[in-house]
């Protein structure tokens, strides 16, 4: 028994000594923050991981969804709101504005008021149309006032208390509402508390740009520096009297517009450049037009009885025969046994308007007397035939040549 128990002894040394091993190990929360990018992400149990570099990691990553922060409690979710009495749901603002929540209580009202034989007779008969709005009311309601809700952003949890927290959205740094002003007892026009400090230590670091009267920018008309009540404290200079934080005294003249640097070209982008060779061609052309400009000057000179001869000249020493002149108006439709022949003849020609003797002597059709028959036992039979006796026969065709 006593070496059963020496050996537990033992065991728990060696239990005892593997904690100790791992906290040994373990990394401090001041480590951890030096070896990271961003160690604000950092909580106390992270350094508890198995992996704790690489916990942070994750949790830096741009859109990492949080673990809800009730995932170490020891009570069940939303446990302390078991007492808490939930309000009643209320219409939206744009759909209460049209007055259908008087409407409906003023038909709950009706409702209440009628006995059970009324009420019975109304559930067999129901009638229709009791709540009567306007339907162009409710279109604008829907399409036109209606507002967006609040909405959570992008892996934003709910826990406890979320919505007894201050919104400070609307809040702008700087601006003092004033229910802030009458909560820290300043006057109207007067220095912030906090200025004196600022004055002393600086602007605060995390809004650089942030024009604060008294510290960066000129105190309003009619108010003095000092320490007095009222008083915008020492104006923050150097030794020599310079401002340390900006123009103080109002002194500077109107901070200048951005300019572009001087490399920096205002022509317009994506205009085609003209093509250098293009342009030496179009030079060459012109002064071959401006050369060749002479020509036509001692052309223009020439006298109207010298123009008048040069014509008649030509005229004169043309080689066509008289008979092949140029007629007025080509006619190409020939006759038709000229055309095929190949001997067509100025007689044969004529107009687009007049038929060929030969075509105009050719009959176009023929009407054939039709005689009643028998069909007979042919699968196809009729009725009817056709006198082909006096039928004209097809014209023939002859070959030229």
């Amino acid at each position: 028994a006593a070496a059963e128990e020496e050996e537990g002894g033992g065991e728990a040394a060696n239990e005892v000594g593997k904690k100790a091993k791992r906290r040994l190990k373990r990394l401090s929360i001041a480590e951890l923050k030096q070896l990271v990018s961003k160690p604000e992400v950092i909580e106390p149990w992270d350094v508890t991981s198995a992996d704790p570099r690489l916990l942070v990691n994750l949790k830096s990553l741009r859109n990492t969804v949080p673990v809800p922060r009730h995932w170490s409690q020891k009570r069940k979710f939303l446990q302390g709101k078991r007492g808490v009495e939930k309000p009643p749901f209320a219409l939206p603002e744009f759909i209460a504005a049209t007055g259908i929540e008087k409407i409906r209580a003023s038909v709950m009202e009706k409702e209440n008021a009628k006995k059970l034989k009324g009420k019975m007779k109304e559930r067999v008969q129901p009638k229709m149309g009791k709540i009567d709005i306007d339907y162009q009311v409710l279109h604008d309601a829907f399409f036109k006032f209606q507002s967006k809700p609040r909405l959570s952003r992008f892996g934003d949890t709910y826990y406890e208390g979320k919505e007894h927290e201050v919104q400070l959205r609307q809040k702008k740094p700087g601006v003092a509402s004033d229910e802030l002003q009458k909560a820290l007892g300043m006057e109207l026009g007067g220095p912030p508390p906090w200025l004196i400090n600022m004055q002393r230590y600086g602007p605060p670091p995390s809004y650089p740009n942030l024009k604060i009267a008294g510290l960066n920018a000129p105190i309003p008309e009619g108010a003095t520096y000092g320490y007095h009540p009222g008083g915008w404290g020492k104006p923050p200079v150097d030794e020599f009297g310079r401002p340390l934080y900006g123009d103080v005294f109002g002194t500077a003249g109107a901070e200048p517009a951005e300019q572009l640097a001087p490399s920096l070209s205002r022509d317009n982008w994506g205009a085609v450049e003209e093509d250098a060779e293009g342009s030496d061609d179009e030079e060459e052309e012109d002064e071959e037009e401006g050369g060749g400009g002479g020509d036509g000057d001692t052309a223009s000179e020439l006298s109207a009885d010298e123009v008048a001869a040069g014509i008649s000249s030509v005229a004169s020493n043309s080689s066509l025969p008289s008979g092949l002149a140029t007629p007025d108006s080509l006619h190409l439709r020939k006759q038709l046994g000229a055309q095929r022949a190949g001997t067509a003849t100025p007689s044969s020609v004529t107009d687009g308007a007049q038929t060929p003797e030969s075509v105009s002597s050719a009959q176009l059709y023929q009407v054939l007397q039709q005689r009643d028959a028998k069909l007979g036992g042919a699968a196809f039979g009729s009725s009817h035939t056709y006198d082909l006796s006096g039928a004209a026969p097809p014209p023939s065709s002859s070959s030229g040549g």
